[in-house]
């Protein structure tokens, strides 16, 4: 239940302690792509020492929010994508993200963003939304996820259930939005229908306080907005992840006992720590505590536990025996090139104000 991150080129042994306690999941970043190579190694390498079922992730969104460089394709903002209008273009970039993530051995993409960008003094979200309507952005994430998925990369539709029109950016501080439900109804959360009933594999969590539903905790800490919206209301039962939890928003306000206590029995299958083995470990070490103490109790892992097992039946690829020694050739191919060039040279969806 812990996706955590790690600083490096090649498998760390903090890494390695942490996949010999049982976590799930490892998240890679700008700072763990050298080469493209280099990257494939290190995801073989992850799931070789594994020698089980174990996800790799990214934010490979487009734009701005791109962690593999160059051979990798490098597709445009979902801004870029939404002003074209044209659901094929983002289905057929999805599928672009996903076959040549998948042949980098990585899982899942934690992407699209499905934020309706609705507040043009957002920090955080920006040209990184399809656009400012819940309608378009419905259809433009749904035609992502579909493309994704086709090409055998989880997608993960964030973030739930809404960060498009705050005010502050919650990797610095604690965002709160006063909208009541009518209005999420109509705007926020009708993005996040959509990928629900689009079979998307997973959905993220935003660290915002809705007053409409919960006043005190944020969306990923409030079992009123994860179980009561996400799992009853919208019906989704897939897995649930949280945004990093090293993000300010949640650790300048709330101790980590507090935190991966609420998570869980909010409702959230897999912990994201991007940063500190410290933390890390500690987050293992606290959930099995407020297991033994019947602070959390455990159907709620058990339950956790099968989702994720669901997600890596279907999307978690094992690694073979030899370390691979080249590129795959659908990474950076010319037939990706040609679709995205107009993206890129300002033919299709471009928008100055992006640079």
């Amino acid at each position: 239940m812990l996706c955590v991150g790690f600083d490096g080129y090649v498998i760390t042994d903090d890494l390695k302690r942490l996949i010999d306690r049982g976590i799930g999941a490892v998240i890679l970043f700008r700072r763990n792509f050298q080469n493209a190579l280099q990257v494939i190694q290190l995801c073989h390498a992850i799931k070789q020492y594994a020698r089980r079922a174990i996800l790799i992730g990214v934010d490979q969104e487009g734009g701005r929010v791109i962690r593999f460089g160059e051979p990798f394709s490098q597709t445009p903002s979902l801004r870029t994508i939404g002003k074209t209008g044209d659901i094929g273009h983002a289905k057929r970039i999805g599928e672009i993200l996903g076959a040549e993530l998948r042949a980098a051995h990585i899982d899942i993409n934690f992407a699209p963003v499905m934020d309706v960008d609705t507040n043009p003094a957002n920090p955080v979200i920006g040209v990184r939304s399809f656009g400012n309507s819940a309608q378009l952005v419905s259809a433009m994430g749904v035609a992502m996820i579909e493309g994704l998925q086709s090409a055998g990369v989880a997608a993960c539709a964030k973030h739930f259930p809404g960060h498009g029109d705050t005010s502050q950016d919650s990797h610095l501080d604690l965002p709160r939005l006063s909208h009541g439900m009518d209005r999420l109804m109509q705007v926020e959360l009708q993005p996040f229908f959509a990928a629900a009933k689009a079979d998307v594999a997973a959905i993220m969590t935003s660290h915002v306080i809705f007053d409409a539903v919960d006043r005190i905790l944020p969306a990923t800490m409030s079992r009123a907005i994860i179980h009561d919206i996400l799992r009853q209301q919208i019906g989704f039962d897939r897995v649930i992840v949280s945004d990093d939890l090293e993000m300010h928003a949640i650790s300048k306000h709330f101790p980590l006992e507090q935190v991966v206590e609420q998570t869980v029995n909010a409702g959230i299958d897999l912990i994201t720590i991007c940063h500190s083995a410290e933390k890390q470990n500690r987050a293992i070490d606290l959930l099995l505590h407020a297991v033994q103490s019947g602070r959390v109790k455990e159907e709620m892992i058990a339950s956790a536990n099968q989702r994720l097992d669901v997600l890596m039946d279907r999307f978690a690829q094992t690694a073979g025996e030899s370390a691979p020694v080249q590129i795959p050739p659908v990474i950076g191919c010319n037939e990706h090139r040609d679709f995205l060039r107009p993206f890129a040279e300002g033919g299709v969806g471009s928008d100055p104000t992006e640079k």
